[in-house]
């Protein structure tokens, strides 16, 4: 059996009834071991055929369980071994036939004489569009939500558009959070708090780095986005041991 993501791909809260997932709540659950995976980044491992979710009459995609945790070992084989997807599928299939293979390794390539290559040339596929905003109807469908609840979430502000009127792919993951929690009564006028909380967290961080984003040396400026990732995942952190905690000196 292949490796299940962290977090789990079974677990039982981030699927349906039927055991079949949305790609919202799929990406919800990879990216607790892959932060970075977007919507268009599983959209595109299958185009690529890594993976064949089902689809309903309307077209939307289910996955299975299954779908995801072969998700999250071509993930892992990609971070982890920097390996092209031609031939991480022609492990799977091995896999999958019950051939013995052993997992082929490759070096993360070093800078050159031409400059460092991408990963995005070494794993063969094309940057993703627009840093893999989602238009209106596309969170819609990943969601598996109707404009009245995405309206709402809009009005108090858990949910925002950017400037152009897109999505970042974010909000298919606070979409799919909101869905789970408004499951057990937890509405969006519960959740103020925490989005105020969360807007001091991301003022705390900018006061950070933005002065590293108006460093004169450009080293230092193209710095500031990976401080501001490591910062942001140290907040999230914090966050979610102050409500353990929290919650821990509230029981009996």
């Amino acid at each position: 059996m292949l490796h299940t993501p962290s977090g789990g791909a079974g677990n039982g809260a981030a699927a349906t009834d039927s055991g079949l997932m949305s790609i919202g709540t799929v990406l919800s659950v990879l990216r607790d071991e892959f932060p970075e995976v977007t919507i268009s980044k599983i959209r595109f491992l299958e185009s690529e055929g890594l993976v064949e979710p089902q689809r309903t009459p309307s077209g939307y995609r289910k996955f299975s369980a299954e779908d995801v945790e072969r998700l999250g070992h071509v993930l892992r084989m990609q971070r982890d071994h920097y390996l092209p997807l031609k031939v991480i599928r022609e492990h799977l299939d091995a896999l999958e036939r019950g051939e013995p293979v052993r997992l082929p390794v490759l070096g993360r390539q070093r800078d050159t004489a031409d400059g460092e290559q991408q990963l995005d040339e070494l794993f063969g596929e094309p940057a993703e569009p627009a840093a893999g905003r989602l238009g209106r109807a596309e969170l819609l469908a990943a969601a598996e939500i109707d404009e009245e609840q995405l309206a709402e979430w809009e009005s108090y502000g858990l949910v925002c558009a950017l400037p152009d009127g897109a999505y970042d792919p974010e909000a298919a993951t606070v979409a799919t959070l909101l869905v789970e929690l408004g499951r057990v009564g937890i509405g969006p006028r519960h959740l103020r708090a925490m989005k105020a909380a969360a807007d001091r967290e991301a003022g705390l961080v900018d006061q950070v780095v933005s002065p590293l984003r108006r460093h004169r040396n450009p080293q230092t400026r193209a710095h500031a986005e990976a401080r501001t990732k490591e910062l942001a995942g140290l907040t999230v952190k914090l966050h979610a041991a102050l409500v353990q905690t929290a919650l821990r000196v509230r029981q009996p």
